[in-house]
């Protein structure tokens, strides 16, 4: 199958959680599906019918700081400026927080579209992962083919809820699936297993096997791990039934 592969850095990012609002902001370590599906709006100039579309990606970053930042929420004064008709200027109350930064991030984005190589060569916005001060640059933009193979590792990236039983590294997480910008932003949630560190399909240690049937996953073969082994790729969707998905919000 052949699929558009964009590979990207920047310098920080932050992923923040969405029900944490006052004295700390903490961040996923690994980018929200809604977070792509942002992302990919913004290189195309246009939302685009999340129906279909399909991607995996891996993740890395070199570490992490907390900033000191602060919100000032704004109000009007009561009364007017003396000696004028003017009103008096806005009155303002400084909260101050600490945001987790991920630093140094690097992203290597896999998409069931490779028709879309040219929009991602000539983004129409400006590329950021995250917030909108967080700029990224594209390194390279190329179509692959990905194959399907009976061993695979998996490293760094965002795994289906379905296989957390399997692995023996990661944690789990709820993160935000999807945005739906035609409905107010109704936002959707889904379960997805954050796998920081590398797995071997074929070592029991790591990934354990439920029945007797050979095991096939996708895989880049260009893009082989520290032991040789293909990178295996885990494909999630933003919309649609799937074990992951949640009913909330």
């Amino acid at each position: 199958m052949k699929m558009l592969k964009v590979e990207a850095e920047g310098i920080t990012t932050s992923f923040r959680y969405p029900h944490f609002r006052q004295s700390i902001h903490p961040t996923f370590e690994m980018p929200p599906p809604a977070t792509i599906y942002g992302h990919i709006c913004s290189a195309l100039g246009e939302y685009v019918d999340p129906e279909g579309l399909c991607f995996a990606y891996e993740f890395t970053f070199a570490g992490k700081v907390i900033d000191l930042e602060h919100i000032i929420v704004a109000e009007r004064g009561a009364g007017k400026v003396p000696d004028t008709d003017y009103p008096e200027a806005l009155r303002g109350t400084v909260t101050p927080f600490d945001r987790h930064l991920l630093f140094k991030p690097r992203l290597t984005l896999y998409l069931n579209r490779p028709e879309w190589i040219e929009a991602f060569r000539s983004p129409r916005y400006a590329v950021v992962l995250g917030r909108s001060q967080d700029l990224f640059c594209y390194r390279k933009v190329s179509v692959v083919e990905i194959e399907r193979a009976s061993r695979a590792c998996f490293a760094h990236t965002l795994l289906p809820y379905a296989m957390a039983p399997q692995v023996r590294r990661g944690y789990t997480v709820l993160m935000p699936r999807f945005l739906d910008y035609h409905n107010r932003r109704h936002p959707s949630f889904a379960r997805y297993v954050i796998l920081n560190e590398p797995i071997d399909t074929a070592d029991s240690r790591n990934y354990m096997r439920f029945d007797t049937a050979e095991p096939s996953f996708w895989v880049d073969p260009h893009n082989p791990s520290a032991g040789g082994i293909p990178l295996g790729l885990a494909l999630h969707t933003f919309v649609g039934d799937g074990d992951e998905a949640l009913g909330l919000a």
